[in-house]
């Protein structure tokens, strides 16, 4: 080997090592945030409501091929203790299953639940929301999907959060219960914990959040100045966050575990692919319309810069970990360079170490009984989910240069429903009817 490839070599080598050094102490760091001080972990909680109800919500949700979870959800939603609200369901023209059991829960409870029907050609979320919006009658705008189950008292928290932030935007926790559904449910379910219960809140203390996909309200009037949800975009709740932020919105985040929104995980690899690429590819969207240029802070801008380009930041390290490795082993570079190669395991021990805290915390939280072998599955599935991440980047970018840009929408079965262990009460209330 001459010198000249032994250098490239090295290079490539100590490159690869520190970028995902870095990627994975950023990782570790996020995911800590909320239990950096007790200060900011009771910051992460909803405040106990301290006067009566006030303001009015109108709650969509969008269901298209949901007919298995629609009535549940509704049920859950309608025994909601606030005073004023009302549910608008949302319907595709065709899909004659799902418009029945909407249909058949707006006659049962006629004063507080709607029917909208979507009549668009080609279907998604963001044309679903758009088409409610003009019938909108709260002050305040809510969405959940089809398949939530939503705490009665979640409406009086929002409410006062609304009121005592002067707040435009509230986003709720969202939380997977059913860890135990699949070998890849409990990564998912831990995602869903660090993402709502910490990385939201750091977004938030720095003035950029991409919000969630549902359980996020937003003040009426916000919405519809700013146009309502992009008809166009994959990720419609992490557009609308992003020029929120971009124009100075003030965004409140709050956890709660006995007040977050439980849903299920994707049912099969397939389908959690299908997910994880959409929202890639959504996120690559929200990033080329670059409205998070707008944004003035420099700081604020490389944090909104470097969130929407981590998935394929994912995407790369699937491609260059085995290259990097392959190169330190066999490439005859100097030791002390492949030693570098290594150096990202530091950070990821450190992450392993504390998901399994964490999952211990997740299991407490939601009352659900964590045994020894879910912390080896949680070890052991680690690296394969990653690989599941990876491709699913990879995947979003071949359909982005393709021009491959429709819905991939995700089933649900509600497994959710049944994942809290036996005896033990999951806080929400049955069928007020």
């Amino acid at each position: 080997m001459n010198m000249l490839t032994e250098l490239a070599l090295s290079t490539f080598v100590v490159l690869t090592g520190l970028f995902l050094t870095a990627i994975a102490g950023g990782t570790l760091f996020w995911q800590l945030h909320a239990w950096h001080t007790p200060e900011i972990h009771a910051a992460t909680e909803f405040r106990p409501p301290e006067s009566e109800s006030a303001l009015s919500f109108s709650l969509l949700i969008p269901a298209r091929h949901e007919q298995a979870v629609l009535a549940s959800t509704v049920r859950s939603v309608l025994a909601s203790r606030h005073h004023d609200f009302e549910i608008l369901v949302i319907v595709g023209h065709d899909d004659p299953e799902t418009a029945a059991v909407a249909r058949q829960l707006a006659a049962a409870h006629p004063e507080r639940v709607r029917v909208v029907v979507d009549t668009h050609e080609v279907k998604n979320k963001p044309k679903a929301l758009n088409s409610a919006l003009p019938l909108c009658r709260g002050e305040i705008i809510g969405v959940f999907d089809a398949e939530d189950q939503v705490h009665p008292d979640l409406l009086d928290h929002v409410d006062h959060a609304l009121r005592e932030t002067g707040a435009e935007v509230v986003q709720g926790g969202v939380q997977l219960i059913n860890f135990r559904s699949s070998w890849y449910a409990l990564r998912n379910c831990l995602e869903y914990f660090f993402w709502f219960h910490s990385r939201l809140h750091l977004h938030a203390a720095h003035g950029f959040i991409p919000l969630g996909g549902n359980t996020v309200f937003v003040r009426a009037a916000t919405l519809r100045e700013s146009g309502g949800w992009d008809a166009e975009c994959l990720t419609e709740d992490c557009d609308l966050g992003v020029r929120l932020s971009s124009r100075g919105a003030k965004v409140v985040v709050a956890y709660g575990a006995d007040l977050v929104t439980r849903e299920e995980t994707p049912g099969s690899i397939k389908a959690l692919i299908k997910q994880r690429t959409r929202w890639n590819q959504g996120f690559l969207q929200v990033y080329r319309k670059a409205e998070w240029r707008q944004i003035p802070d420099l700081r604020r801008r490389l944090l909104a810069r470097w969130t929407l380009v981590t998935p394929f930041a994912q995407a790369l390290t699937g491609v260059v970990i085995p290259i990097g490795v392959l190169v330190a082993l066999l490439g005859g570079v100097p030791i002390a360079v492949a030693l570098i190669s290594f150096l990202p395991i530091v950070p990821t021990l450190g992450t392993f170490a504390f998901e399994t805290v964490a999952l211990h915390e997740f299991g407490r939280l939601y009352k659900l009984r964590v045994r020894p072998f879910d912390y080896v599955k949680l070890i052991v599935g680690g690296p394969f989910y990653q690989v599941l991440l990876a491709f699913a980047a990879l995947r979003a970018v071949w359909r982005d240069r393709r021009g491959e840009g429709g819905w991939e929408l995700t089933q649900h079965v509600g497994a959710h429903l049944d994942a809290q262990e036996p005896g033990v009460g999951a806080g929400l209330v049955p069928d007020p009817a």
